[in-house]
């Protein structure tokens, strides 16, 4: 999505942009197929050669629909899946992906969910009060929802321990057989509380840093640079104003200490953009917002 002119334009789903890192060169494609649909925070993974978006929010809201494309094979045409089994999350955008067991396992997220499906007994959604409308709510969650390609199927694993408080646009990364996440929006703060789900046994567990740490964030990235180690970049923060940050901070689960980690580039803030690890543990960092998104229509 870009704001042009006070307007929120969404970019089309109908292209892909490969960048080589060797070269430095920009290849665009274009895409056939069952496009997307035109959309804002969706989650997208990268499994066995195939791209997967889940979620995200267009014109008409929130969605809970699932595409699909080969990268490999130089057709570039789009899929939408239907499940065979079990059934999608609600609609829903601003969520992690953790990738395990050839399996798509999804947390959190802000959404649209209809009042016959919200418990009031239950720690797995706030909703926003602001939000009501007609027989709905919109709102934070803290589900956890695992998709198997293989199978085409959704399912939901039985979690044990004290789960996060729900939240949306937080930070995730897999290391081993274990989730993480870290940060979010969680109503209306901002926080940087780090969070692990056993993936194997499906158990939740907080984890309490042993130094200082980063500020309350969101819409900031968590990438793996080891078996280790993750390191934090960016994001939305909130102290009496919002404010874009450009910070880098790593870290060490078996230490559980945070390290900032210097570079040349704290001028040059950003939100929603992306990031991934490339060779020896670089972090490739594209895109995003430079300005508060809302406010200043400025995008890298």
């Amino acid at each position: 999505m870009q704001s042009v002119s006070d307007e929120e334009i969404f970019l089309p789903g109908g292209e892909i942009w490969v960048y080589n890192l060797e070269g430095g060169t920009w290849q665009v494609f274009h895409m056939t197929g069952e496009i997307p649909p035109s959309m804002s925070g969706s989650c997208s993974c990268f499994l066995n050669d195939h791209l997967y978006i889940f979620g995200g929010c267009d014109d008409n809201g929130q969605t809970n629909q699932m595409y699909c494309v080969d990268l490999t094979d130089g057709k570039y045409v789009w899929r939408k899946i239907a499940p065979k089994s079990g059934s999608a999350p609600s609609p829903r955008d601003k969520l992690s992906c953790w990738l395990y067991n050839d399996r798509l396992i999804y947390f959190g997220g802000y959404g649209r969910k209809l009042l016959t499906d919200i418990n009031s007994r239950s720690r797995n959604f706030i909703a926003d009060e602001a939000s009501w409308v007609s027989d709905a709510f919109w709102g934070w969650n803290n589900e956890v929802h695992v998709f198997d390609p293989s199978e085409v199927s959704w399912n939901v694993p039985q979690t044990h321990g004290r789960a996060p408080a729900p939240r949306a646009a937080h930070a995730g990364a897999t290391l081993g057989c274990k989730g993480y996440i870290c940060g979010g929006r969680v109503r209306e703060t901002r926080t940087s509380d780090i969070h692990c789900l056993d993936l194997e046994s499906w158990t939740w567990s907080e984890i309490a840093p042993l130094s200082t740490s980063p500020v309350g964030r969101s819409w900031h990235t968590l990438t793996a640079v080891s078996d280790t180690t993750m390191f934090l970049f960016g994001g939305l923060s909130l102290n009496s104003i919002l404010y874009n940050i450009g910070d880098g901070w790593l870290f060490d689960v078996e230490t559980k200490k945070w390290t900032e980690f210097e570079h040349p580039f704290q001028n040059k803030p950003r939100l929603w953009h992306s990031a991934c690890v490339a060779k020896d543990a670089d972090v490739v960092v594209f895109g995003g917002s430079c300005d508060y998104i809302l406010l200043v229509d400025s995008v890298s």
